[in-house]
C-alpha cells in the first residue's frame, strides 16, 4: 500500500479526520474571544459614562459586563470538555497509525530498533504531539480568533485602527519563518535523543537483578540519571531556544502595540473617537498584540512537532491486510533449492537443497551455528535477503508476504514469549475457539495437567513474560497455542527442550501422530529410537 507522505505524517490529517469533534471543540474558543472583545468594547461605554457622568450608563454597562463574565466562564468549562475530547480521539489514532506503521515492517525492520524505542513511540511521542501540535492548534485558533474580533472591534473605532493592525499582522507573521527550520531540526534531535533514553531506561531496568546481584547499585542509579538528562537535555535546549526567539518577537510585538496606542491616544484628542477608547482600546490592542505574539510562537511549535509526526508511514484506516495463500493451496511440498544465508559476511547455510512432503515429519539436527533456526525463520518469511529459493508447490516464497506464510504456518521457538494476561487468553490469542478445540489443544500440549493443580485454571494470569509459569510450563501454552490454530505446517525450535521425558513423549506423540500436520523440527539431540519416527531427519552442517 502506498500513501503520500505528506498526507499521511502531518497533524492536518488528523486535525480533518476528527474535524467534528474539533469543530465542538473551537465554538467555545471563538464565543470566549467574542466575550473577551465583548468587554472591552463595554469598557469603552463604562469610562465614556464616567466621562460624561451618567449613572444610569454607568450601571447599565456594569450589568453588561458582569453578566458578560459569568457567560464567559459557563463556556469556558464546556472549552475543556470538548477540547479534551477532540485530544483524546486524535492521540489514539495516532497510536493506531503508529501500530499500522509497525505492522507493515518486516521482522528484520522491526527487529533493527528495540523495544525501548518503540515503546518511547507510544509514550513520549504522543506526550510531545500534544504539547506541540494539538494545544498549540487550538492556542492558534484563540489566536487566530482574537486577532479577528480585536480587529473588527478597532474598525467600529477608525479604520486607521484597522490599517494599523492589518500592518502589525503581516509583520508578526511573516518574524516566525524566519526560525522554522531551526526549530523543525531541534525538534528531530529531541525526538530522537528521547527514543534513544527510554530504550536505556528499558535496558537498565531488564538488568536490575544482574547489577543488584553484583552489587553494582550504582550503576543503576548513574545509568537512570544519565538517561534521565539525555531526556530532558534536548526539550530544555528546544525550550529555551522556543523563549529567546518568543523574546525576539515580543519585542517587535511591543513596539507595533505601541504604535497603535499612539496613533488611538491622537484619535482620542482629536476628537474622532470616543475619549474611553484610551481604556477599552488600549485593551483591544494588547488583545491584538497579544494573539499575535502567541500566533507567532505556535507557528514555531508546529514546526517543531513535524518531525514526530514523519515517523507515521501508514493510516490504519488505509491499511488493508494481504489475501492470504488458503491451506488448500498446500497440498504437495516445500522445497528449499541452493538456499544461502549470510548474517553480514558470516556465512550461515551454502547451497542447501531439501524437501518437506506435506504430512511428512521432519527433524532438523547439527552443530550450533550450522543455521537450523535461521532455516525456519526464512521459511516463515522474515529474513528476505537470502539465494537460491524457497518453494511452496513450486511457488516462489518472495511472491507471498510473510502475512501470508504465516497464516499456513505456527512457529515454537525456544525462548516462548507469553502476554501479560491469561494462560486462555495466551492460548486463544483473542479468538473464539469451542472447549472440544481447547480441550484437545491442552490435551495433546500437555497441559491440563498443569491447570488442574492452578486455582483459577485457564484464567490464571501469566505474569509479566509468563514470570508466574516455569520454563516447562510456557513452551506447553506455547504448544497448545499452536495446536488450536490449527496450522498446517508447524515449525518447532527446540520448543520441547523445557519439558520432563513425560511430557516431551506426550507432545511428541501428538505431533507425530497427526496425519496432516507437516513438522518440521529443531532438535540439537536425538536418539536412534527417536529418528526412527520422523519421515526423514536433515542433519545440516557447518557452513
Amino acid at each position: 500500500m502506498k500513501t503520500d507522505k505528506k498526507a499521511r505524517s502531518g497533524m492536518k490529517y488528523y486535525l480533518r479526520k476528527f474535524w467534528k469533534a474539533n469543530f465542538l471543540a473551537i465554538l467555545p474558543v471563538l464565543a470566549v474571544c467574542a466575550l473577551q472583545t465583548g468587554t472591552s468594547l463595554v469598557m469603552i461605554r463604562i469610562f465614556q459614562s464616567v466621562i460624561e457622568r451618567s449613572l444610569s450608563g454607568f450601571s447599565f454597562w456594569i450589568l453588561m459586563m458582569v453578566g458578560a463574565w459569568l457567560l464567559l466562564l459557563g463556556i469556558n468549562s464546556l472549552q475543556e470538555f470538548f477540547q479534551g475530547r477532540a485530544v483524546r480521539a486524535m492521540n489514539n489514532a495516532v497510536r493506531r497509525d503508529m501500530a499500522a506503521t509497525l505492522l507493515q515492517k518486516n521482522h528484520v525492520e522491526f527487529h533493527a530498533l528495540d523495544t525501548g524505542e518503540y515503546l518511547s513511540l507510544f509514550t513520549n511521542d504522543i506526550n510531545q504531539i500534544e504539547n506541540l501540535a494539538w494545544k498549540p492548534f487550538y492556542q492558534c485558533v484563540d489566536s487566530a480568533a482574537t486577532i479577528v474580533f480585536s480587529a473588527a472591534a478597532l474598525l467600529t473605532l477608525h479604520w486607521s485602527l484597522l490599517g494599523a493592525a492589518l500592518a502589525t499582522t503581516v509583520v508578526m507573521l511573516f518574524v516566525p519563518q524566519l526560525f522554522n527550520k531551526r526549530m523543525e531540526k531541534l525538534g528531530g534531535v529531541c525526538a530522537a535523543e528521547q527514543a534513544a533514553a527510554t530504550s536505556k531506561l528499558k535496558d537498565l531496568l531488564a538488568g536490575w537483578d544482574v547489577l543488584r546481584s553484583f552489587g553494582r547499585e550504582q550503576r543503576f542509579s548513574q545509568g537512570t540519571e544519565a538517561a534521565s538528562d539525555q531526556i530532558e537535555k534536548p526539550k530544555f535546549r528546544l525550550t529555551y531556544v522556543k523563549g529567546f526567539v518568543g523574546a525576539g518577537i515580543g519585542c517587535i510585538n511591543v513596539l507595533c502595540q505601541m504604535l497603535v496606542n499612539i496613533l488611538i491616544g491622537v484619535l482620542s484628542i482629536q476628537g474622532v473617537i470616543l475619549q474611553g477608547s484610551l481604556a477599552g482600546g488600549g485593551n483591544l490592542c494588547g488583545s491584538l498584540s497579544n494573539g499575535l505574539g502567541s500566533m507567532a510562537q505556535l507557528l514555531l511549535s508546529f514546526s517543531s512537532s513535524k518531525p514526530y509526526f514523519e515517523k507515521i508511514t501508514v493510516r490504519a484506516d488505509d491499511a488493508r491486510p494481504e489475501a492470504g495463500m488458503d491451506s488448500e493451496q498446500f497440498s504437495c511440498a516445500i522445497t528449499v533449492e541452493n538456499l544461502t544465508f549470510h548474517y553480514g559476511k558470516k556465512p550461515v547455510l551454502q547451497d542447501l537443497t531439501l524437501q518437506f512432503q506435506k504430512g511428512g515429519k521432519y527433524a532438523l539436527t547439527g552443530p550450533s551455528g550450522c543455521g537450523k533456526s535461521t532455516l525456519l525463520k526464512l521459511l516463515l518469511g522474515w529474513l528476505p535477503d537470502y539465494g537460491g529459493a524457497v518453494r511452496f508447490d513450486g511457488k516462489d516464497a518472495r511472491g507471498f508476504t510473510p502475512e501470508q506464510l504465516q497464516k499456513q504456518m505456527s512457529y515454537i521457538e525456544q525462548n516462548v514469549f507469553l502476554f501479560n494476561s491469561t494462560i486462555r487468553d495466551n492460548i486463544t490469542l483473542g479468538e473464539t475457539f469451542t472447549d472440544e478445540q481447547m480441550e484437545r489443544a491442552l490435551r495433546d500440549s500437555a497441559l491440563i495437567g498443569d491447570l488442574a493443580s492452578m486455582p483459577d485454571g485457564l484464567d490464571t494470569i501469566v505474569g509479566e513474560e509468563g514470570g508466574n509459569l516455569s520454563g516447562g510450563q510456557k513452551q506447553r501454552v506455547a504448544i497448545a497455542r499452536a495446536l488450536i490454530h490449527n496450522r498446517s505446517i508447524l515449525l518447532v525450535d527446540e520448543g520441547t527442550s523445557a519439558l520432563d521425558q513425560k511430557n516431551a513423549d506426550i507432545v511428541e506423540k501428538s505431533l507425530l501422530s497427526n496425519p496432516d500436520l507437516t513438522l518440521i523440527l529443531v532438535s540439537h539431540h536425538l536418539t536412534p529410537e527417536r529418528k526412527e519416527q520422523f519421515t526423514q531427519v536433515f542433519d545440516l552442517p557447518s557452513a
